[in-house]
């Protein structure tokens, strides 16, 4: 990983010195806070058929100061300074009432585990840009606080928002002291962190377009990449606020990345453009994984795309 390696060990003297941190990313500012996310679990296409592609269900990104993407001041200010019970809310108190919080979450407001669903996807960002370990213990103490007892559905929310949108895994790399990595997927090496908007993983939109292309027998016509990334509600001629100008970003950008080839189709007037792997994705991606994680994401099996798994292991023999 270019971007520098995390230890394997979580000592147990590592503590969060949250005012130390908030420095170190006053020059990696993660937006304010945002209306729009992307789809979750249908940003990748199963067939080359767009009909046969789930309708997309959008990721609701909480209102208010703790939402999606919040500034990590927001954070850290959080972190470093406990809330006086005096200046909090009367609504806040009740939303986030050990009283109401129960092990069932069920009866825990739903704007309040979502809160803390976006607060954690943020700290969860901070943390991969500079490139620190994840413990447990401060992820309970900064923001699960008195709803330990959800720890579990609120991290798996966050990590599932880590790989669906940014296409980063969250994993447990000490389990005596619960310690998390957080790395790119499927052996990728690429971020996007350095391509503006700076500061925010932009290889979520990379594994979408490697996606469609596997899915259209390894090569997309661009009519049918803007069907699916319209889908996800990135537009070809709209900013975005992860990956500012879309379409500049996958024909120029990944191009020269070598990630992505875009050519023009040939003999065709008026001229028409289509994509395929670039010689990076070739060296760095196993189709067959490519091909497990998108099966994954659908609930279903490698199995179930004929013509990709026979592709994924003729792409296996000639690893060997």
């Amino acid at each position: 990983m270019p971007r520098g390696k995390m230890s394997p060990k979580c000592t147990p003297d590592e503590h969060l010195h949250t005012q130390s941190e908030t420095q170190g990313l006053e020059s990696a500012q993660v937006p304010k806070p945002v209306e729009e996310t992307l789809p979750s679990s249908s940003l990748l296409p199963i067939s080359g058929n767009l009909k046969e592609v789930p309708a997309a269900k959008v990721l609701s990104a909480p209102e208010g100061p703790q939402s999606f993407c919040s500034s990590p001041g927001d954070i850290t200010a959080t972190s470093s300074n406990k809330p006086d019970e005096g200046t909090r809310s009367k609504e806040e108190k009740k939303s986030l009432s050990t009283s109401e919080v129960t092990a069932n979450p069920k009866n825990v407001p739903i704007d309040a585990l979502d809160r803390k669903v976006a607060f954690l996807v943020n700290f969860l960002l901070m943390k991969y840009r500079v490139k620190e370990l994840v413990r447990k213990a401060d992820i309970c103490k900064i923001i699960i606080k008195d709803d330990e007892d959800h720890f579990h559905e609120i991290f798996l929310r966050a990590s599932e928002r880590m790989e669906m949108i940014f296409g980063l895994d969250v994993k447990e790399v000490d389990p005596t002291c619960h310690c998390y990595g957080i790395v790119i997927k499927l052996g990728l090496t690429y971020d996007g962190m350095m391509y503006p908007p700076l500061g925010l993983p932009k290889t979520g939109l990379l594994i979408v377009m490697l996606g469609v292309i596997f899915m259209n027998d390894n090569c997309a016509s661009e009519e049918e990449v803007w069907k699916v990334l319209n889908i996800t509600e990135i537009y070809s001629g709209q900013k975005h606020f992860i990956y500012g100008n879309p379409k500049k970003f996958i024909t120029q950008h990944l191009v020269k990345e070598k990630y992505l080839e875009y050519r023009r189709v040939a003999d065709s007037d008026p001229a028409r453009y289509e994509f395929l792997w670039g010689p990076r994705a070739h060296a760095e991606v196993r189709k067959m994984e490519f091909l497990e994680y998108l099966a994954k994401v659908h609930g279903t099996e490698p199995q179930s795309y004929p013509s990709q798994y026979e592709d994924a292991l003729q792409d296996e023999e000639r690893a060997e």
